[in-house]
């Protein structure tokens, strides 16, 4: 793909959808290059003596080449692989070293729905560089969001941000991967998950299960809570929850009998989890 710049209209309904695009681009900058180009229009371009304050995020994966970050809370290096994000009312600056010079893959993009998915603390200002390596995936989601916008067909937007929240998921992912990839408790949770949906019709006994694979329970429930984002506990009530509705769309058993068969104290205690988790209480659920 040949380099670009783009920056793009939304409409009121583009708006209401809850996030559109701004700006994107792809730039290779060869060494010893003027950055940014003065061809920039006059809301993006910056100086590195002034940096820059933009009212949208961007994310800057940076697949060649090296060069440096910095806004309001530090310095940082940035190197292949690695991806920048930047925040609306932030001061930041950015640049390729003039040595390597680099190539850049950038998406703008602003709405009210944004801030719900960079609630995630990956996405951190503090913290502004997400070293990814280079992966396939993510830059298949830049490329494809690239040629998208290349003609701006009817309802590109909402293909768009469909588009970047794909990538969102994507970085998030690799990193949640990164942190298990090789490590013993990885295999450990996943036998975890496995015993607990073989056992969604019994009580099974969690701190048992982490001694008697040698680890510590309050280790095991942390990093178990850091795989799946829910605790082992949370986890297993969840899939009983799930077990519980296909009883009641698939048996005749009564709500008192699933409430003894999947291990709750109580019906009062399960009908109140059931309607808690489902939005309805388990009569209701079965009509």
């Amino acid at each position: 793909m040949k380099d670009f710049i783009k920056y793009l209209t939304s409409s009121r309904e583009d708006e209401n959808w809850g996030t559109y695009l701004t700006s994107a681009g792809l730039l290779r900058i060869p060494p010893e290059t003027e950055y940014p180009s003065p061809t920039h229009p006059g809301g993006y371009f910056f100086t590195w003596e002034n940096g820059r304050i933009l009212q949208e995020y961007q994310v800057n994966y940076i697949t060649e080449g090296n060069g440096i970050l910095e806004n309001n809370h530090g310095t940082f290096n940035l190197k292949k692989g690695d991806l920048m994000v930047t925040f609306p009312g932030e001061w930041h600056r950015y640049k390729p070293h003039s040595k390597t010079g680099w190539t850049e893959n950038y998406i703008g993009f602003s709405g009210p729905a944004v801030g719900f998915f960079l609630a995630h603390k990956l996405f951190d200002p503090e913290n502004p560089v997400i070293s990814t390596g280079i992966h396939e995936e993510i830059l298949d989601a830049f490329l494809r969001v690239f040629e998208l916008i290349k003609t701006e067909p009817p309802g590109f937007q909402q293909i768009a941000s469909g588009m970047l929240i794909k990538l969102l998921g994507y970085l998030v992912a690799f990193q949640k991967q990164k942190e298990f990839s090789g490590k013993e408790i990885a295999g450990i949770i996943e036998k975890a998950r496995f015993e607990m949906r073989n056992e969604v019709d019994k009580n099974f006994d969690l701190e048992q299960f982490a001694a008697n694979n040698n680890i510590g329970y309050s280790y095991f429930r942390r990093m178990f809570k850091n795989f799946t984002g829910l605790s082992p506990r949370q986890y297993f009530l969840q899939l009983k929850i799930m077990r519980a509705r296909e009883l009641l769309l698939t048996t005749d058993k009564s709500i008192k009998e699933i409430s003894y068969l999947l291990g709750f104290e109580s019906i009062y205690y399960f009908s109140r989890f059931f309607k808690q988790k489902a939005g309805t209480s388990p009569s209701e659920f079965r009509k």
